[in-house]
């Protein structure tokens, strides 16, 4: 008797719409007293909408 190969799968965990899946925006730097002129630097920021997942909220 052959054992039974389980073919369930994981479904399919959609990507954040802010992030595309990445986990991570970019900020655009702001210099000068109360952030008033930006630069053309950018930073690195944690996704606010999936907490740096990746996966869209539910």
């Amino acid at each position: 008797m052959t054992a039974k190969k389980n073919t369930t799968r994981k479904p399919a965990v959609a990507k954040c719409p802010d992030c595309d899946g990445k986990g991570e925006t970019t900020e655009t730097v702001r210099v000068g007293s109360r952030k008033s002129r930006e630069t053309a630097d950018r930073q690195a920021a944690l996704c606010l909408t999936c907490f740096g997942t990746g996966h869209a909220p539910n």
